[in-house]
């Protein structure tokens, strides 16, 4: 039996996104939808999250405007779909400091927050540099760094150096250095516990944007295709990517990434009266199905 439930909640979406953005390379052919979401975990006395989505308030609705984003939802009524509140959650980890990931966090007054290091440190590097060099802090709110430093005054922003084991139980989170962002980062659930898990989930953040980055377009000669965003290096775009599939044994289900509109046709799922998707992967003992 799994020892956390694990869902994959949409929270807002961009209807035409480029091909060429979450495919290195095709250039010119057509847009799909990207479903903007988060993932929730809940189990061994924690209610967890991976990333925070934004608020549709300010710079993050101004960024939100510039990319398309349509249906937005707060987290307080998207997690209801799961029968948590805000202020239930303990812990979150921040795979990366885009607005749509890292924004929000004012919303979760009782969780305590994990990110890389490296990507704020960056960051803030990258925030001093000129108006000229500003696609290096595209997609991000500067607004978010602040509450990210006042977070660590308050002793609730823990910020990680490299790979970690445990960080809860059976939760191990990877630097991925110099890929979609400076220090973006993905999250491994072993959910039995087992050092040595079956039951292997990873969370990919952006480091893929479908599950078309680990296999290409042509079902015949597979490849790894990095997503077309990085302020680091599509070369080590795939060598991560091939380090995930790795850690769940080749089977690319395991690996979510929650920009992928087909998560809803892979794993059981239910579409909210707005128009949102709940994706259920997993379920822990003695919790009920929030699709059925």
């Amino acid at each position: 039996m799994a020892d956390y439930s694990i869902w994959v909640l949409d929270y807002a979406a961009v209807e035409k996104f480029p091909l060429s953005v979450m495919l290195y390379g095709p250039q010119y052919q057509g847009t799909r939808k990207l479903p903007y979401a988060y993932v929730l975990l809940k189990g061994k006395g924690e209610t967890v999250l991976i990333d925070t989505g934004y608020d549709h308030v300010n710079y993050g609705k101004t960024l939100a405007d510039l990319y398309g984003v349509t249906n937005y939802h707060g987290p307080a009524d998207v997690l209801a779909e799961c029968s948590i509140r805000p202020q239930d959650v303990t812990t979150v980890f921040i795979t990366h400091a885009h607005f749509d990931h890292m924004g929000a966090m004012s919303h979760f007054p009782n969780a305590k927050f994990y990110v890389q290091k490296r990507e704020i440190e960056k960051w803030v590097w990258a925030l001093t540099l000129g108006p000229e060099y500003r696609f290096l802090v595209g997609a991000a709110d500067p607004a978010d760094i602040v509450t990210a430093v006042e977070l660590t005054r308050q002793g609730r922003m823990i910020c990680l150096d490299g790979d970690h084991e445990d960080v809860l139980p059976g939760i191990d989170v990877h630097l991925a250095a110099d890929t979609h962002t400076y220090g973006s980062m993905y999250v491994t659930l072993r959910n039995d516990g087992e050092r040595n898990s079956e039951d292997v989930w990873v969370f990919a953040g952006d480091l893929l944007y479908t599950y078309d980055n680990l296999t290409g377009l042509d079902p015949a000669s597979p490849e790894f295709v990095p997503i077309g965003l990085a302020v680091g290096s599509q070369s080590n775009l795939i060598f991560v990517s091939a380090e995930m599939l790795r850690a769940v044994g080749g089977e690319q289900k395991r690996v979510i990434p929650v920009h992928e509109h087909r998560l809803h046709s892979l794993f059981p799922s239910r579409r909210t009266v707005a128009g949102l998707q709940v994706v259920e992967l997993a379920l822990a003992a003695g919790e009920t199905s929030k699709v059925g």
